[in-house]
């Protein structure tokens, strides 16, 4: 489904509100007689397309678009702030470069980019019975999971059953997180988990304590957060950091973290001994939605529909599943050389909702200060 975030004004002739309503399904993708094969036909009498991504494996993806369309397009690696300021920057001045956005800053982007209706979202209609309701509107093109991850050197046994458990003594100083002071994803997570899962925050509560919390003054989630600050976790500036500390062999007394399923790449060949702590309560992590954008303004509007197609397929999405990230397009299946097994326990990552995504972004800052607080290093 195309949406454009905004308020449309009012519109006094029924018969102007009829046009415009038959022309935005026209445009979405939800008209009855969409034809892959007529899009094909359109995006091939447009000009190439330029895709922003967070990630460098869009090169590959571009390059294989190009090889089975005979469309030119060109990947460009372009990472979180930078990736928005050059959105709001081309679409200030009219000047399209990125035709394609697939954006990992999903707060940013559905209150930045959605929210000044500077992108549109498509959802490929022959395609929408295998996408979820979550990953329709905007487009999830692929999700990025981190995971509570052990070192499995010694023991497949995960040494934690609870998220309370990493608040304890036993745990001081031994959890790895990316600093939520650099990295938006961890404030984003917190606040999706005291707006949809808190409950589920306190049940994980009671399961460990064996008594109700208290949430009259604080929520489930704040007080969590609230314990790790305090407990002094190891806070370092790249997954692959943190896949060091819990991976690394020989630790007597190694960390335990939540990482990106990406690093599970380093297992094997990288020398790292970790895995997946399956059965912890609530939740086994989280993921960030990479949203599928086209720019308003763009001169290949068919041509950008055409790659978003393309990425909802193993074909072009394969360069990223291969490095652990899942298919927002669930017909997709994991890729038989990812690492981490995360496809199978993706029902155990909270899941993220884009209808309260600007709710992160505004409260990012908020959940900063109050991780400022807390810390103890």
């Amino acid at each position: 489904m195309k949406t454009k975030f905004g308020s449309f004004n009012c519109l006094m002739n029924i018969s102007v509100f009829l046009g415009l309503f038959m022309f935005l399904i026209a445009g979405s993708g939800m008209a009855e007689d969409f034809n892959l094969d007529e899009l094909i036909k359109s995006a091939k009498t447009e000009s190439g397309i330029t895709i922003y991504s967070s990630t460098s494996k869009i090169k590959k993806a571009a390059k294989a678009f190009t090889k089975k369309y005979g469309i030119e397009a060109v990947g460009t690696k372009i990472k979180g702030a930078a990736q928005i300021e050059a959105v709001v920057r081309e679409a200030q001045s009219g000047n399209i470069v990125g035709d394609v956005i697939i954006s990992s800053d999903a707060g940013a982007t559905l209150a930045q980019l959605l929210g000044s209706d500077m992108v549109s979202s498509w959802t490929p209609p022959d395609q929408a019975a295998t996408i979820n309701d979550l990953s329709k509107d905007p487009l999830v093109v692929w999700r990025d999971p981190s995971v509570w991850s052990f070192n499995n050197e010694n023991t497949d046994v995960c040494p934690v059953n609870n998220i309370w458990e990493l608040a304890g003594e036993k745990w001081n100083r031994r959890v790895a997180l990316s600093d939520p002071l650099r990295y938006p994803s961890l404030p984003d997570w917190f606040n999706q988990m005291e707006t949809h899962w808190d409950d589920q925050i306190a049940s994980a509560y009671k399961a460990h304590f064996g008594s109700d919390i208290d949430r009259s003054e604080m929520s489930a989630t704040k007080q969590w957060v609230k314990a790790i600050a305090e407990n002094a976790p190891l806070l370092v500036g790249s997954h692959s950091k943190i896949a060091e500390a819990v991976g690394t062999q020989g630790q007597e007394n190694p960390f335990f973290g939540i990482l990106s399923s990406a690093k599970f790449r380093d297992v094997g060949e990288g020398g790292l001994k970790m895995a997946i702590c399956k059965d912890i309560q609530p939740y086994i992590g989280y993921y960030k939605p990479g949203f599928g954008l086209i720019a308003n303004g763009t001169d290949s509007p068919n041509a950008s529909k055409l790659f978003l197609h393309f990425m909802m397929t193993e074909e072009g999405v394969g360069p990223m599943t291969r490095d652990g990230k899942m298919s927002g397009n669930d017909a997709v299946p994991a890729h038989p050389e990812e690492l981490s097994g995360v496809v199978a326990l993706k029902g155990r990552l909270t899941p993220h909702v884009a209808e309260t995504g600007g709710d992160d972004f505004d409260k990012r800052q908020d959940w900063q200060d109050f991780w400022r607080i807390y810390y103890s290093r």
